[in-house]
């Protein structure tokens, strides 16, 4: 099928190919000339601010340098969504190493949904994807493309629960932070809404292998640009800056303990300041 793009675009896939032009990061004004060496001082700054917000929400972990080994049932969590997981996964990966968890991300920019625009191309590889990663528990961040009637979003969110359950792993859906819709988005906003409540009626059929996390408590209901004085939101109206993006997995991490006993959480200070927030996929901030 023809799917939405938007000319400009200037996005990369990460384990997927490039759908959709209106998934990417805005590049910020001035960033393309700024030198290295402003743009690194900055980051670091920013990376201070996480050290300090992030430690004080992680739950308490342990003092060891080493790793310890990944709780039963909580081994390997693989990660699906679109550009939003994507940003998403820098500080997830490193967080989940220093907490002794395998961490795979199979998020795209440019697609990821498992319904609406190009989702069947998704489909035609996804099964095998999720089971050659060996996940424990697989993690699906509602899509901005997650278009379609409510029976459509259903069903594509009851096979993805199947293709889960099929290797042993057990499906989280996660909220995804709200957005502030465009004339890209704004025909679709019905669909965006509704999509949580349509995976929470497939968890609520399957309580024993599917949950919903709502992240509402780390982004509130509508699009915040900044936070404390910080960018927290990329001013595109949908991807995150390091902040959030920080904010959101320590927010995670402690979803997780909660739901897996023997899931201790590393301490913000072993992942925070460990490079991820100078990818490019944060330039816009």
């Amino acid at each position: 099928m023809d799917g939405p793009a938007r000319p400009g675009g200037r996005g990369r896939a990460r384990e997927g190919p490039l759908r959709h032009d209106r998934d990417t990061t805005a590049q910020g004004p001035g960033r393309g000339g700024g030198s290295v060496g402003a743009v690194k001082t900055t980051r670091l700054a920013l990376v201070g601010l996480l050290l300090l917000g992030a430690a004080c929400t992680t739950p308490p972990a342990a003092t060891a340098t080493a790793p310890s080994p990944a709780p039963p049932g909580l081994s390997t969590v693989l990660l699906l969504g679109d550009s939003i997981a994507v940003g998403e996964a820098l500080p997830l990966a490193a967080a989940f190493e220093a907490s002794g968890v395998g961490f795979r991300s199979l998020a795209a920019e440019g697609g990821g949904n498992v319904v609406g625009p190009f989702a069947e191309e998704q489909w035609a590889d996804l099964p095998e994807r999720i089971a050659d990663a060996r996940p424990s528990v697989v993690l699906y961040q509602l899509s901005t493309f997650d278009w379609g009637t409510g029976p459509e979003q259903r069903a594509a969110y009851d096979r993805l629960l199947g293709a889960v359950t099929a290797t042993g792993a057990d499906l989280l859906f996660v909220t995804a932070p709200p957005i502030e819709p465009d004339e890209f988005y704004a025909p679709h906003t019905a669909d965006l809404a509704r999509a949580p409540e349509v995976a929470r009626a497939v968890a609520a059929a399957s309580p024993e292998r599917a949950g919903v996390l709502d992240a509402g408590a780390v982004w509130g209901r509508t699009y915040q640009r900044e936070r404390d004085g910080r960018a927290d939101r990329n001013p595109d109206g949908v991807h995150t800056c390091p902040q959030g993006a920080a904010r959101f997995t320590s927010w995670l991490l402690g979803e997780l303990a909660a739901r897996f006993p023997g899931f201790t959480p590393a301490p913000a200070t072993d992942w925070a300041d460990a490079g991820w927030a100078a990818d490019d996929h944060f330039a816009g901030c």
